[in-house]
């Protein structure tokens, strides 16, 4: 019996050391350190971009800009998104059926109890939303609902 207990003891001290609980940190080509973040962006921004918050649906500006242009990302004025992407989801927030490629990073996001596929600037880390498979079925069937604050539109010339 002293046996069974000193191996199971064992076993359960050796899956607590595993791979999978080392979490590490990537380094982004735009890193700064939190009080600079904080310095930068305001309350909101930093809510959604640094702590990937959620702003509240139909709050943004961009919802409804339906200029030309491209959308960059609020933080590191990377391109993310272009204006001929976007699309009304009637979701509340900024909508498109892809990114500039290269330029957005995915992750997985499991806070709501599943698994949803995350976006997140490549060039900073800033979250930038969720993409969904229930976009416009003539394009690529994606939906990338992004956060209006996360963003900055800047119009063509």
């Amino acid at each position: 019996m002293k046996k069974l207990i000193l191996l199971c003891l064992t076993i359960v001290l050796f899956n607590c050391n595993s791979n999978a609980q080392k979490t590490e940190k990537k380094v982004y080509k735009v890193t700064k350190t939190d009080k600079e973040w904080r310095t930068q962006l305001s309350e909101k921004a930093y809510y959604v971009l640094r702590e990937a918050g959620t702003e509240r649906p139909f709050s943004s500006p961009l919802n409804k800009n339906y200029k030309e242009g491209v959308y960059i990302c609020a933080a590191c004025n990377t391109p993310l998104f272009k204006s001929e992407h976007k699309f009304d989801s009637g979701s509340g927030w900024p909508s498109f059926d892809q990114e500039i490629k290269g330029n957005v990073a995915f992750g997985s996001d499991n806070k709501l109890g599943y698994s949803r596929d995350e976006e997140h600037c490549a060039t900073c880390g800033g979250h930038l939303g969720h993409v969904f498979n229930d976009g416009p079925r003539d394009t690529t069937g994606k939906r990338h609902c992004i956060n209006g604050i996360a963003l900055k539109f800047v119009p063509k010339e």
